[in-house]
């Protein structure tokens, strides 16, 4: 729990892009302070020193810890303030517990700052970011962004494929991440375009980028294109659309690529960086995911608290006879709770992993359901080595009946 006993002032702070709303609570509840504050560092620093100076220990708490809550609270520890987070949900869900239907910011303020002084519980501590970190938070950030971009503009040439060559679509729609593909559809972006080019020469065009499938790739897309031979209406805007999409696919995946190498030397510098990349399944990426919103680990007391915040905890529901048993939760950090996920899938080539995985199936869990019970244990196992700071070590673990 938040250690609040030396606190002279709680300060909730609802931040916003122009001006933040303060609210200042002594510990016995009395108001000190409650009006709009500009998000400049002078300002803002004028208002901590000065509650410094009359009060002794101030504790700011904001709802967003990033973006634009990031100037307060860097200004705030520069002051020697401390700094604490109280997640967006609970404040919610605290805000519920107060009279009145009214949102407003010195409200939302004013729910921070009470629920600080009498729920310090439901703090969250926000330690002092390294540069590392606070750079590998920004560039994950795009990297997640460029991501959605790029399935965005995949599922868009899909569609578009669907719609009018339903045929084309499932021979090249699951290739679009290969480069030879959207080189072709670059420059072929229709059916009438890829027939009319032929098949020796689109092999020989794209045999330098996949000298292995060149063949094999252009013989099912003519396969593909003999199986239908009506035109539905619209099909020549493709010669437009197609390409365009293509281009811009191709530039979001190399950005991804040279994102990804910026990221690998920021993770190099780390400490941790072997540490975590010594888990199977663990590459760059994901290692900058745990980095950010893991940390070092200290933040959680145990590898239960750990699983809890990245929602692969549990939930038991029961209510008398009728209603009992234990479910996915809703709740957690889903950046993290995806990037551990997706580490379990791609960790089942270890043999510790699929052993665990293989006994989950055989209990008659689905496959969605092995890989989050399997990336539940593998949170215990990154819990350890963090607190231990040792390298990932094989073993076969045990399941644990449901």
């Amino acid at each position: 729990m938040f250690d609040t006993e030396d606190v002279g002032v709680f300060l909730g702070l609802d931040v916003g892009k122009t001006a933040h709303h303060g609210h200042g609570l002594t510990p016995a509840g009395k108001k000190v302070f409650d009006k709009p504050l500009p998000n400049s560092e002078t300002k803002l620093r004028a208002v901590f020193d000065k509650l410094t100076a009359k009060f002794g220990t101030v504790l700011v708490v904001v709802d967003q810890p990033a973006s634009i809550g990031a100037l307060p609270l860097t200004v705030a520890r520069d002051a020697g303030c401390q700094v604490a987070y109280l997640p967006g949900l609970a404040m919610r869900r605290i805000a519920d517990l107060y009279p009145g239907e009214a949102k407003t910011d010195a409200k939302d303020a004013a729910v921070i700052a009470d629920a600080a002084r009498t729920m310090p519980h439901t703090l969250r501590s926000l330690e002092l970011t390294d540069e590392i970190t606070a750079e590998l938070t920004v560039l994950a950030g795009f990297d997640q962004d460029l991501a959605a971009e790029a399935t965005r503009t995949s599922n868009r040439i899909r569609g578009l494929l669907t719609q009018f060559h339903p045929s084309l679509e499932r021979v090249l729609g699951p290739r679009l991440d290969h480069q030879a593909v959207t080189w072709l559809l670059e420059r072929y972006g229709s059916p009438a375009a890829l027939r009319k080019a032929g098949r020796r020469r689109l092999v020989e065009l794209i045999r330098p980028k996949a000298p292995r499938m060149a063949a094999r790739l252009i013989d099912d897309i003519f396969d593909a294109l003999d199986e239908q031979t009506v035109v539905v209406p619209g099909t020549g805007t493709l010669d437009v659309v197609i390409p365009s999409l293509a281009r811009s696919l191709t530039a979001v995946h190399e950005q991804r690529r040279a994102l990804e190498t910026q990221i690998k030397t920021l993770l190099e510098a780390h400490p941790l960086s072997p540490v975590l990349t010594s888990m199977p399944g663990v590459a760059v990426r994901t290692a900058a995911v745990l980095l950010v919103t893991v940390g070092d680990g200290t933040s959680f007391p145990t590898a239960a608290h750990l699983a809890s915040y990245a929602g692969l905890a549990p939930a038991t529901k029961s209510s008398g006879t009728s209603i009992h048993g234990e479910h996915a939760p809703r709740s957690g950090n889903r950046q993290l709770k995806r990037a551990m996920f997706l580490s379990a899938f791609a960790a089942l080539h270890d043999h510790a992993s699929r052993t665990y995985y293989d006994k989950c199936r055989a209990r008659g869990k689905t496959h969605t359901q092995a890989l989050l019970r399997l990336a539940r244990h593998r949170i215990s196992v990154l819990f350890a080595m963090l607190r231990d700071g040792t390298f990932y070590e094989p073993r076969t673990p045990e399941t644990t009946p449901a």
